[in-house]
């Protein structure tokens, strides 16, 4: 069975505060984009098996798709195991939910091959226990989210936009940049504000609204995601972000010459450039 993992990227991000628990309370609004691993998955006689295109993902117990599918099979006695081979074009590092997409995905395949009939719902319920974006990964829905990302409201309209992805080589670590930010001083986007300008398909509010409170931490980490957002806006880019917690940067157009202008510019210059857009299950279904 083949499977698709999107990723993600935060159009607004806001850290309003510190929990009794040590995690973060987030307010944001989250869209998944077309860029995606592909995983193989199929049944084998016991055990989980993962392979990889890339030695720079653990494949033991360590890999979100090992938690899930262990946690699938022992809590449903599932009769056999799983091979995975992942083919992995989401960036590690890149704030992009590539290991959350991915752990999603073989929640989604394996209650497939499985006939397990859970919904998207209890899929979402079971992911969260092994990742915070994980319940967002399962629906592949543009959604305002919020605690430490397991509150998902949907937000239903399909807005279009095309954007660059570049990463620079040095990746964040979240806990890092989570852990330098003073939420006093820290920038606070408008997230509402966001989600009305997807529901309304206001363009230009969605940009004036681009935000992220853990952009100017990861920054003083890897200063290149400044110097890349400063490229990207002289090249005539609407407006650039940082998803998550970084290091990946996203510039948004509507105008596709402009988007393969700033992929030829950047294409050599960094260590991951892509183009994307903003992802909708329903066209792609349409497409099919």
């Amino acid at each position: 069975m083949k499977v698709r993992a999107y990723a993600k990227v935060n159009l607004a991000l806001d850290v309003v505060r510190k929990r009794e628990d040590g995690y973060h309370e987030l307010d944001m609004v989250m869209a998944p984009i077309t860029l995606h691993d592909l995983i193989y998955i199929h049944k084998i006689k016991d055990g989980i098996e993962i392979t990889s295109n890339t030695y720079k993902m653990p494949t033991d117990e360590r890999n979100i798709m090992y938690k899930v599918a262990k946690l699938l099979m022992d809590r449903y006695h599932l009769p056999c195991g799983v091979k995975i081979h992942i083919y992995k074009q989401i960036p590690t590092q890149a704030g992009l939910a590539g290991g959350s997409a991915d752990g999603a995905a073989v929640l989604r395949a394996m209650n497939t091959m499985f006939q397990l009939g859970l919904s998207l719902h209890e899929l979402a319920d079971i992911g969260k226990e092994v990742g915070a974006d994980i319940p967002f990964c399962v629906f592949e829905k543009i959604a305002l989210v919020r605690g430490i990302g397991e509150k998902l409201e949907f937000i239903d309209n399909n807005f279009h936009s095309y954007l660059l992805l570049v990463k620079p080589k040095k990746g964040v670590s979240t806990p890092k940049s989570f852990g330098m930010l003073n939420l006093k001083e820290a920038l606070h986007p408008q997230v509402l504000e966001m989600k009305k300008g997807i529901e309304d398909n206001d363009y230009d509010k969605v940009v004036e609204n681009l935000g992220n409170t853990l952009e100017e931490p990861s920054i003083s980490m890897v200063p290149d995601i400044e110097k890349i957002k400063d490229e990207m806006m002289e090249l005539g880019f609407d407006g650039t972000l940082m998803s998550g917690s970084g290091s990946c940067v996203f510039a948004m157009t509507q105008d596709k010459e402009l988007l393969e202008k700033g992929f030829q510019f950047f294409k050599n210059k960094y260590y991951f450039v892509r183009k994307t857009q903003i992802y909708h299950r329903e066209e792609e279904k349409y497409r099919n």
